[in-house]
């Protein structure tokens, strides 16, 4: 019999204070957060590659700071744009924290810097209760997912303030339905907006960066971040044991693991390792 810890809500409470230190501080030098989520290969780093080298032939000082479980291969590939990039490691933990974000980025992040955009763990559970400081917040699905999505992840997609279609290129080849998937989104998030691109042929390149520096302008998003978590619920299922999340309460199972085996951690303060990458 599994036992329910009154935890979440300290440790999200713990979060939430670093988070908006993290954004006063960063906006008082003229930074903003983009946190980005999104499923394991959905395509966010492809992306991001481009959406980094636009930033800078466009001359905008931008930044990218990508965690991963176990491997630096995103932040090889996105130091490719010259801009600076930062690995996270996280040892196995499904998501960031703002005090983690922030430890990562002192000393590193260029004083200039006018976007950092955080490209967050591949998972859409555990990451969506995390305010990082963020002043965007981004969903990603890829057309090969299914138009469910945003109904199977409602925490994920109802606090996003843009979500963002990958892969349109082969929309019409694995029978992509446009007006479901906008359907479901605007069911658990009315009136975000939906843009749709392809890093591969290029279709909506730089409206990521748009938004993102049009936030950074002064441009409000739909929704203020987090603001409904504490109505959230998600679950997820792995290693043939069930987590919820629901009302600020931690059903916590011993052992459990997702479905690449890797435990669960949901604990302000987990052990990390990070290294930085250097182009």
């Amino acid at each position: 019999m599994c036992r329910v810890v009154d935890l979440q809500q300290a440790v999200l409470a713990k979060n939430d204070i670093c988070a908006h230190e993290l954004r006063a501080e960063l906006a008082a030098r003229g930074t903003i957060v983009v946190n980005l989520l999104s499923s394991p290969g959905s395509g966010k780093t492809a992306l991001l590659e481009q959406e980094l080298l636009l930033a800078r032939r466009r001359g905008l000082p931008v930044a990218a700071l990508t965690a991963d479980l176990a491997t630096e291969n995103d932040a090889v590939r996105l130091a490719r744009s010259g801009v600076p990039v930062k690995q996270v490691l996280t040892d196995g933990l499904c998501h960031l924290e703002a005090g983690m974000l922030g430890a990562h980025l002192e000393d590193w992040l260029p004083e200039d810097t006018r976007l950092l955009f955080v490209e967050n763990v591949g998972n859409l559970v555990c990451p969506a209760s995390y305010d990082l400081g963020e002043s965007l917040r981004v969903a990603l699905a890829s057309v090969t997912e299914g138009e469910d999505k945003p109904l199977k992840y409602p925490t994920a997609f109802g606090l996003a303030q843009l979500v963002v279609v990958t892969k349109m290129d082969i929309a019409e080849a694995v029978g992509f339905d446009e007006a479901a998937f906008r359907a479901n989104v605007q069911q658990v998030n009315p009136g975000v907006e939906v843009v749709l691109t392809s890093a591969r042929s290029g279709a909506g390149a730089g409206l990521l960066l748009d938004r993102a520096a049009a936030v950074a302008d002064g441009a409000e998003a739909h929704l203020p971040v987090m603001a409904h978590r504490t109505d959230a619920h998600h679950s997820h299922h792995g290693g043939g044991e069930l987590h919820s999340h629901e009302g600020g309460l931690l059903h916590a199972h011993p052992n459990a693991q997702d479905g690449d085996g890797h435990s669960h951690a949901h604990a302000a303060g987990a052990a990390t390792t990070a290294r930085a990458h250097r182009p």
